[in-house]
């Protein structure tokens, strides 16, 4: 949290707050905003159709409702405290629906690792498709890839191999712990079972469908909001592709909903393609805050449906 509030107070220490006002009441089209709105929601209810379908190789059969509402849920909460929501959405599986609270870490796990891997191969061919707006933009600065090689010292590589091979310590450690913890070996079968429940799903081709609707849902949820501002509305689609790679990037950052960081990174983006310095810090604001709105109105919402829907008494017991 105090890493965001830094990072925001850094990049609008300088701006007149009435340029913000006059950006959303008389610059910005609420039309376009809310049309992108839809698509927020979208890329959540794929999601939690995604974890179903990957729970059912288990014998999990939960029902959809609750799995959608536990998406929403896990979502708002991590505004609150970065990453819990991915094991808030078991629990809330586990008290409403009963499903092995293991057999569903396992399947976020799987999740995750297959998200990465998609917006890996996506920044990968984003970077292809822009190579010439990076080079333009190293020659107009004066910078190049060389260089900054070239100024990197033999004891800035060794520091840069003794990172790596401590980052590399420190996942042995945390794996090695993991199973130390773990209560028994059945917790480990049951969470090793949710990893790999993914090779035993009845329709691949499904599954593949809901992940790369997923980011879709979530570019097409960003790239409307382009419109939204005539400083923005002209940059394209390749453009707003290379700023959704990156923000998803920053997003990693942990900070509630990768504030600050997103900003940063997504501004940046922007005067790279010539968006005005104070014009591209009020665009990234104005998105991220709406957006923010949106998936905390999703938790509040699934919040109450769920405190008013009983669990069933076996369960609770």
């Amino acid at each position: 949290m105090l890493l965001a509030v830094g990072i925001l107070w850094w990049m609008y220490r300088g701006i007149q707050w009435e340029e913000l006002v006059d950006a959303l009441s008389r610059r910005m089209s609420w039309t376009w905003m809310l049309l992108s709105m839809p698509f927020g929601v979208l890329a959540q209810v794929l999601r939690a159709m995604r974890w179903r379908q990957a729970l059912s190789p288990l014998g999990e059969r939960p029902r959809l409702s609750t799995c959608i509402h536990a998406v929403f849920l896990s979502y708002a909460s991590s505004l609150v405290v970065p990453r819990v929501g991915e094991v808030l959405r078991c629990g809330v599986l586990r008290r409403y629906e009963g499903t092995n609270f293991s057999h569903s870490v396992g399947t976020v796990v799987t999740e995750r690792i297959i998200d990465s891997l998609l917006i890996l191969v996506l920044s990968f061919l984003t970077f292809l498709t822009q190579i010439p707006v990076f080079l333009t933009f190293f020659r107009r600065t004066g910078v190049s890839v060389g260089s900054v090689l070239g100024e990197f010292s033999a004891a800035g590589w060794m520091v840069t191999a003794l990172c790596g091979i401590l980052a590399l310590l420190c996942i042995l450690l945390l794996t090695r712990r993991f199973h130390i913890f773990s209560r028994t070996k059945s917790v480990f079968a049951d969470l090793t079972n949710g990893l790999l429940s993914v090779r035993q799903v009845k329709q691949p081709l499904l599954f593949l469908f809901y992940s790369v609707g997923i980011w879709l849902s979530y570019y097409l949820h960003f790239y409307l909001t382009f419109f939204c501002f005539d400083f923005t509305s002209g940059l394209g689609p390749l453009c707003a592709l290379v700023a959704f790679v990156v923000g998803s990037f920053a997003v990693l950052v942990p900070t509630p909903n990768g504030a600050g960081s997103w900003h940063f990174a997504v501004k940046t983006v922007l005067v790279l393609y010539g968006v005005e310095q104070t014009a591209g810090a009020l665009f990234v604001l104005i998105v991220h805050t709406l957006q923010t709105l949106l998936v905390a109105l999703l938790g509040i919402c699934s919040s109450v449906v769920l405190a008013l829907r009983k669990a069933p008494a076996e369960i609770r017991a």
